[in-house]
């Protein structure tokens, strides 16, 4: 790796038990730690089908309008962190296949590429803008052979599927021999010497992607991630902590859901404990690696103030058995 990618990775700057002692005793965090109570609403039945619908085009409008805001790219910094937290993404075996989901501007896409220099990263967004800006972004960089490994698609996964060409259903979970795919322009595949599909990924990464998808929703969405990943293949997340900073700044009226909120721009947030990503990702059927707390203090030293940053850290293995995926 060279100097440019490398990056300091702190994670233990505090206790979480200590700042989850002090916000559980003060009044004014109070309404973080209430159930959420949803008034009922008439014909519940026959209109759950019309608010899924409304939800599905409001959260995915609202994220596309983000990105076009923020459109200059500077909004998202380079992950420089990321191969020091997953450094599989370094040590995995020549020509490897990441799918990066949620990849915004290519915060993550830049360093896994930049830091291996011969992995194949297919990243995915709801945004056409945001695809288009980190195809720009990792076009204009010096990392080797980027063209050839970089495969930007559109996919809104917490409410479609991911397209068959990653795995079809009538292949095995291994690609046929000397299979050669291409990029086309209407972001579809093709294939060569008759291959059908890529044979699924060695990695997916969910960085900072699951907490903007309406909680009701992520099983399915974190089920799509299981079925695209070869068995052995391994899931990396991190993403917001409960406690975070974040969540302490959001008014009561921002509550969507418990320990879910949504910002004035239509996004939301949720924020996780351990247990939850645990349940989440378990109930799927992977295989717990690691899950912790990270703890970072930040100091903004224009404003001198020192801010509590909580994300959890989790990898996750697909069983190499198909006897031990029983969520098949």
């Amino acid at each position: 790796m060279n100097k440019e990618a490398e990056a300091e990775y702190f994670s233990k700057d505090f206790e979480w038990e200590s700042l989850k002692h002090e916000i559980e005793n003060n009044p004014s965090y109070v309404y973080h730690l209430l159930p959420f109570n949803q008034q009922p609403q008439p014909h519940e039945e026959e209109e759950e089908e019309e608010e899924e619908e409304e939800e599905e085009s409001g959260d995915s409008k609202a994220w596309q309008m983000f990105h076009i805001r923020h459109s200059s790219g500077k909004f998202f910094k380079e992950r420089r962190y990321l191969l020091k937290e997953f450094p599989e993404l370094v040590s995995c075996g020549d020509f490897s296949k990441v799918l990066e989901v949620g990849c915004g501007s290519g915060s993550s896409v830049v360093p896994i590429l930049r830091g291996n220099k011969s992995i194949i990263v297919y990243a995915c967004d709801c945004s056409t803008e945001t695809l288009e800006k980190a195809k720009l972004i990792v076009d204009a960089t010096d990392i080797v052979s980027v063209q050839n490994r970089f495969k930007p698609f559109y996919c809104d996964f917490a409410f479609t599927e991911f397209p068959k060409w990653f795995l079809c259903d009538s292949c095995p979970l291994i690609p046929p021999p000397k299979q050669q795919e291409c990029f086309s322009s209407d972001d579809s595949y093709c294939f060569k010497e008759g291959g059908c599909c890529v044979g699924g990924v060695d990695f997916v990464t969910l960085i900072f992607t699951l907490s903007a998808v309406p909680l009701k929703r992520m099983p399915i969405a974190i089920l799509e991630c299981f079925s695209v990943l070869k068995p052995g293949g391994m899931l990396l997340f991190r993403d917001y902590g409960l406690y975070d900073m974040t969540m302490l700044r959001f008014e009561a009226d921002k509550r969507v859901g418990f320990r879910e909120y949504m910002r004035s721009d239509g996004t939301r947030s949720y924020f996780f404990c351990l247990d939850t990503v645990r349940n989440l990702f378990v109930g799927a059927g992977f295989i717990e690696l690691e899950l912790e707390y990270c703890c970072v203090k930040s100091v903004n030293r224009r404003k001198e103030k020192s801010m509590r940053r909580v994300w959890v850290h989790g990898k996750f293995q697909k069983p190499t058995s198909r006897t031990q995926d029983f969520s098949c």
